[in-house]
């Protein structure tokens, strides 16, 4: 426990002075953005201690990824792995946060009042943008982070902007971010992060796509974390 802690602390410090740099860079060198955020982010696997074992296919005509939350490690390890732009969709709080909320607001992700029922027509008006540049909405429909080892109830967001826009959507099962970093208990550790893609669906062609994906994504969190107590 002492030494997740340790590590924990770690990755804080490391986390403020390498989000500085990047901030700074995407500013400067702003049409290379994509690039200044994926060389960050597989440089944390290498800086924390963690490797990715990718399953399934990503889809290239995908316009929204759909994924369960758990930790501040999801967004990196996507960012990682995923070849197109993706604009994340994240609280306003984030984007208040003094210096640090610009690492939003210099490539242009989407942040909303969540609370705030007009902010669902700011999202869909900024989706579209984004969709129209040629990047990828990514959003985590849980609204919240879980404990890791289930998925909570989706909340109706990305189902209204998935269908308003008319999306290709690919759920994504990402496992065991938590338990290499879990920043609301301060610790982390080394490990392996699972990430299944799974097929993509369009919304037009089922009505109850949301419902399915929900469930095809607990199902296959259940497989994942049972392989992984195997190993």
């Amino acid at each position: 426990m002492i030494l997740q802690r340790i590590k924990a602390l770690y990755v804080v410090i490391e986390f403020v002075l390498t989000v500085s740099i990047i901030i700074v860079l995407m500013y400067i060198f702003n049409r290379y953005h994509r690039q200044i955020r994926r060389f960050w982010a597989k440089m944390q696997s290498k800086l924390i201690g963690y490797k990715i074992v990718v399953k399934g296919e990503i889809d290239p005509k995908a316009q929204m990824l759909i994924m369960n939350h758990q930790s501040l490690l999801d967004i990196v390890v996507l960012e990682d792995i995923y070849p197109g732009d993706i604009a994340w969709v994240a609280k306003k709080e984030i984007e208040k946060i003094p210096f640090f909320g610009h690492i939003l607001k210099a490539p242009k992700m989407i942040s909303i009042e969540r609370e705030d029922r007009k902010s669902l027509i700011k999202l869909l008006k900024i989706a579209r943008k984004r969709i129209e540049e040629g990047r990828v909405i990514g959003i985590f429909p849980e609204g919240t982070r879980s404990d890791g080892k289930h998925i909570k109830r989706f909340k109706s967001g990305a189902k209204v902007i998935a269908q308003k826009l008319d999306l290709r959507v690919q759920p994504v099962v990402i496992v065991n971010t938590r338990e290499i970093l879990d920043s609301q208990h301060l610790k982390a550790s080394s490990g392996t992060v699972v990430v299944r893609f799974l097929d993509a669906v369009e919304p037009i062609a089922d009505e109850e796509w949301y419902q399915e994906i929900e469930k095809r994504m607990r199902e296959a969190l259940s497989e994942e974390l049972e392989a992984l107590k195997a190993t």
